[in-house]
Parts: structure tokens; C-alpha cells; sequence
């Protein structure tokens, strides 16, 4: 008898716990997206979680403070997703870590700029003028891209975004490039005819963008930021909902109006995207 009354209240029990389980899915109701994001201004993020949230989908930020982590993160599965960098640092990054990651959209490109204090238009710049550069890898090569989009410059055949002034193979004007560190290219305008500055210290520097002798574009395809979710993710129902909420023109017209030309939606198709080594040619 002792046997069979005991077996009850632990069969009593487990059918409460189910209940409680099952209760507790249905008190959530909606799916949650984890979203990993580095750096503070969330802005554009909260306000997708708004529109999100009243389509029965949560996005939770979940917010790190260096480029390496996110994507780390990611990987292991602590996130479903991010959405912090450029498409061509991804690929870098995940080759060189051995992550089996990969893009599923475009989000915005924050415009680097030629900035000068000498010169108010680009055809003003004259011959031999320097022009100081940041100096790190990557963001060197950015800058040769933007002056060959620019028209200043001809790069090499072989030019696949990293490289040094052996990848200028015509230089018509006689350019002179000195290279500094990033964070201090708005200082040289002092000194220089014109400066290339990313677009966080434009921002600090409280140089506008329509400032700029000239700019990256949405055509500066390898520095378009992305959403990144782990490979074969692309198709899940919730991240395709995530993209399509991101790319609306409620959010396009968000990111215009608060970011005023310091964040470019750049809504390309994900074709378009991966292939963005086409532009180095």
C-alpha cells in the first residue's frame, strides 16, 4: 500500500511539473533571438526589438565590448546571430579562427571620408598633395579603395583590400601618402592637404559627413556590415523574420533620420554581398 501511494505522489508530481513547463511555454508565447552587437549605441537595434516584439518575435541584445567575442560567441552557440561588423572582416576573422559562420544579410556601411581644412572641393587637391592615411592593414587598403573610387588612384590588378603603397599602380597627381594611426588622421588635417578618417572619429571630431571632399558610398561593397549567423542558420524561420523587419522601410527611414549620413542602410542582395571582392578589379 506504502509502495503504491508513493508511487502516486511522484506520478501526481511530474504531471504538476509538465503543466507548470507547458504553462510557462505559453506565458513566453513569442520566440527569442539572440543578438549579439559590440560597442554602446544600440539605437537602431532597440527600435527593430520594438517592431519585433509586436510581430510576437524578442530580440535580445546581447552586448560585447571588443570585434572578437561576437563572433566567438557565435559560434559556441551563445547567440542565434550578430550584426557588427563589415562583410570582408568577417570573412578574415572566420578563415582565420576556422568558424563555420556565415552572412545572411546586409545592414548599413558607416562612410569613411577624405576630409581637408586646405581644400573645399576634390578637384582642388593639387599635384604632390599629401594626404595622411590609416595605417593599420585593413583599413589602409579601405583608404587606397577610396581613393581609386575617388578617381585619384589606380590600384593593382592584384589589390584584394590589404596592401601598402606598392598596390598604387597609377598615381597621376603625384600623391604623397603618409600613414598614421587611425585615431589620429582627423589631427593631421592641420598639416596635410587632406586626411582619410573612419567614420567613429569623423564622428568625435565632429566633422559631417557632407563635409567630405568625397565618401564611401552604399557601391563600397566590402564594407558593408552584415548579420552573421552560423552556417546552414540562413533559413530559420525567426532570422529570416529578423532580416525582413531590418530591411523595412520603417527601419531604413529610422536609420536616415537619426544617424543623418554616419550610417548608410545598404540593403544588397546577399549574391551581391558575398560578392563583393568583384569591386577590388
Amino acid at each position: 500500500m506504502k509502495k503504491f501511494v508513493l508511487a502516486l505522489i511522484v506520478l501526481t508530481l511530474s504531471l504538476l511539473a509538465a503543466c507548470g513547463n507547458e504553462e510557462e511555454g505559453n506565458a513566453e508565447g513569442s520566440k527569442t533571438v539572440k543578438v549579439g552587437v559590440s560597442g554602446g549605441d544600440t539605437r537602431t537595434w532597440d527600435y527593430i526589438a520594438e517592431i519585433a516584439k509586436d510581430q510576437g518575435l524578442e530580440v535580445e541584445l546581447v552586448k560585447f565590448n571588443d570585434y572578437v567575442q561576437p563572433n566567438i560567441a557565435l559560434a559556441e552557440g551563445e547567440i542565434d546571430a550578430n550584426a557588427f561588423q563589415t562583410i570582408s572582416y568577417f570573412d578574415e576573422f572566420k578563415a582565420d579562427q576556422n568558424l563555420d559562420l556565415e552572412a545572411i544579410a546586409s545592414t548599413v556601411i558607416a562612410p569613411m571620408g577624405l576630409y581637408s581644412k586646405k581644400h573645399k572641393a576634390l578637384e582642388d587637391l593639387p599635384d604632390g598633395a599629401t594626404i595622411a592615411l590609416p595605417n593599420e592593414g585593413t583599413n589602409f587598403g579601405r583608404a587606397l579603395l577610396l581613393l581609386q573610387e575617388a578617381g585619384l588612384i589606380t590600384l593593382t590588378d592584384d589589390f584584394e583590400g590589404i596592401g601598402a603603397e606598392d598596390k598604387i599602380k597609377e598615381n597621376p597627381k603625384n600623391l604623397k601618402i603618409e600613414a598614421v594611426a587611425a585615431g589620429n588622421t582627423p589631427r593631421f588635417l592641420d598639416d596635410v592637404d587632406a586626411s582619410i578618417i573612419n567614420n567613429n572619429f569623423a564622428v568625435e571630431a565632429e566633422l559631417a559627413l557632407d563635409e567630405a571632399l568625397f565618401h564611401e558610398s552604399a557601391t563600397a561593397k566590402p564594407y558593408i556590415n552584415i548579420i552573421a549567423a552560423q552556417t546552414g542558420d540562413a533559413d530559420r524561420p525567426e532570422l529570416q523574420q529578423l532580416v525582413e523587419i531590418y530591411h523595412s522601410e520603417d527601419v531604413e527611414k529610422f536609420i536616415i533620420d537619426t544617424y543623418k549620413g554616419s550610417s548608410i542602410p545598404t540593403f544588397v542582395s546577399l549574391e551581391e554581398l558575398l560578392n563583393y571582392k568583384d569591386s577590388w578589379k
